[in-house]
């Protein structure tokens, strides 16, 4: 009589224990023998839910931003050059404020009658997107040309160096004459934002012209 033959057991290694993930992580995504679409947004959200951090880098700025003023006719008058530098600081650092930048050096540039130009720079003691700011820094620069009845055409004022005003750190000032100019620039950019940009004014832009 021929006995029945017992099956051959095969005996499996062991699994490998799968290493744990913390609660709340994802899967990681299939091996690279397994395509599936979405496979590389899938990697991004096991990372993400695993807690594997990724930079973040702002957008990145212009390296300059300007503003231009021309004039009816050919101006002579310096105080009328300096009356028109105004409007300009006005117009800059409203654009910067809103669209949170600062300025760590100015430049201005005139153009004259017969096409010329001549330019002045100004590196600010810090960066800074308020008008008042702004302004002393372009009669600076004003100053520094030394115009003797020059015929100007147009004046420009170009900020550069931009900066993320939120990524910069600014020293605090105490002085209350100070931080009642920077409230009152902020009252002024929510009227502008509501009633339109020339809501408010500097007063010289609102006297008659004589």
């Amino acid at each position: 009589m021929r006995s029945t033959p017992t099956p051959e057991t095969v005996c499996l290694p062991p699994c490998e224990l799968e290493p744990k993930r913390p609660r709340g992580c994802f899967a990681p995504p299939p091996g690279p023998g397994i395509e599936l679409p979405g496979d590389l947004a899938g990697a991004t959200v096991a990372e993400l839910g695993c807690g594997h951090a990724r930079p973040v880098t702002p957008q990145a700025l212009p390296k300059s931003t300007s503003v231009s003023f021309a004039f009816p006719a050919d101006e002579l008058d310096s105080d009328q050059h300096r009356r028109a530098l105004l409007p300009l600081t006005e117009r800059l650092g409203l654009r910067l404020r809103t669209e949170r930048q600062i300025t760590r050096a100015l430049a201005l540039t005139v153009k004259y009658a017969d096409g010329s130009t001549t330019t002045r720079s100004r590196t600010l003691t810090e960066p800074t997107a308020h008008t008042l700011a702004l302004t002393d820094a372009a009669y600076t620069m004003y100053a520094m040309l030394g115009l003797q009845r020059a015929r100007v055409r147009t004046l420009t004022l170009r900020a550069e160096g931009l900066h993320h005003a939120e990524l910069t750190i600014q020293q605090m000032t105490f002085d209350p004459v100070d931080d009642k100019l920077r409230r009152i620039e902020e009252a002024a950019d929510r009227a502008r934002a509501r009633f339109g940009p020339i809501a408010v004014r500097p007063a010289a832009l609102a006297l008659p012209e004589t």
